[in-house]
């Protein structure tokens, strides 16, 4: 349903990208790539990029090598990317949001745009809940929140994750509070509501997505203003039916190479991206059984799809006082 809908969006932004492949010279790397998972082994990025490195492996004919250097919101893996020598040899992976992000919290230096982006999908949150906990819909668990202020524990990836940025949405819209407990990934984040550490998750759904199919959380809406089928569950309704009018713009993931490198580096992916990742169906696959939206771009189109993301996170933290500027003094206009 939100697939099909998505498509004509993607299919919009990204046809300038996939029309034709650049003028290129084949880039044929002599020695494996470092592919920097900013985040714990098993949450959405681990997971995603491992799919992606798998395909693109058999185009190069080079090893990539996954990594994962969780910590500090995914900016100290990312850092480390982007410091790492330009020979084209060292990538990171990741929510492009969380690039435009970095440099208003102090954490990094570089904006969005100091970066070539390929996207792969883009991911969609999900307020999920212990099944043992008295929650059955929105309604409840924010009637709650109102009632109990601050003590219903609500576990995300860390601060700018794509958990905490959805919960902040929410408590913005609705007034209420929550007390946050953090983990190194979405995976974790997931782990710890299943066990009953905690009481909720706004983690994405590739990240609950088995435990929903288990019955070990329960979904209780989506985070923005369209339903999602998870396959083998079913549909998961928008949280504007509880919330009308509340947004939330898609959340784009892909492998993120710093803007530096060879030419015939970024050329070279941008012919992989337009000939066997645009219709990938290892990719497709990913995405239906996860419930993540198959969302492949780059180049302009794909910072045209990550922006609007990059503009709800920023003015988000900042008018939660956790930037360290102001977005729109680092090329963030308020939207």
């Amino acid at each position: 349903m939100q697939r099909r809908t998505f498509a004509k969006t993607v299919a919009t932004l990204a046809v300038a990208a996939f029309v034709a492949a650049p003028a290129w010279a084949q880039w044929k790397p002599t020695k494996p790539i470092n592919l920097i998972v900013p985040w714990a082994a098993g949450g959405s990025t681990d997971q995603v990029t491992r799919v992606t490195a798998a395909e693109i492996e058999k185009v190069l004919g080079q090893k990539i090598v996954v990594v994962n250097q969780p910590g500090a919101s995914g900016s100290i893996g990312t850092k480390n990317a982007f410091d790492a020598p330009r020979d084209g040899y060292t990538w990171a992976a990741g929510a492009a949001q969380d690039l435009g992000v970095y440099q208003v919290l102090g954490m990094l230096n570089a904006s969005v745009k100091d970066w070539h982006l390929f996207h792969n999908v883009a991911n969609v949150a999900v307020v999920g809940v212990n099944p043992s906990t008295p929650y059955q819909n929105m309604t409840q668990l924010l009637d709650a929140m109102k009632a109990r202020p601050g003590e219903i524990k609500v576990a995300t990836a860390g601060v700018t994750s794509s958990g905490h940025n959805a919960m902040e949405a929410i408590a913005r819209a609705t007034g209420i509070k929550y007390r946050h407990v953090t983990y190194d990934g979405g995976n974790p984040a997931v782990v710890a509501t299943v066990s009953g550490e905690t009481d909720v998750t706004p983690q994405l759904a590739v990240e609950q997505a088995e435990m929903i199919r288990g019955k070990r959380i329960r979904p209780l809406a989506t985070v923005g203003d369209r339903a999602l089928e998870i396959e083998g569950f079913g549909v998961i309704e928008p949280i504007t039916k509880t919330i009308p009018g509340f947004k939330s713009p898609p959340n784009y993931f892909g492998i993120f190479i710093p803007k530096g490198v060879p030419a015939e580096v970024v050329a070279t992916m941008e012919k992989i991206w337009s000939s066997t990742i645009a219709n990938n169906e290892a990719l497709k696959k990913y995405a239906a059984s996860r419930g993540a939206l198959f969302a492949p771009s780059y180049g302009e189109a794909a910072q045209a799809a990550a922006f609007p993301a990059v503009q709800a996170n920023a003015w988000l933290l900042h008018s939660g006082g956790k930037t360290k500027v102001s977005p729109d003094t680092v090329g963030i206009p308020k939207p």
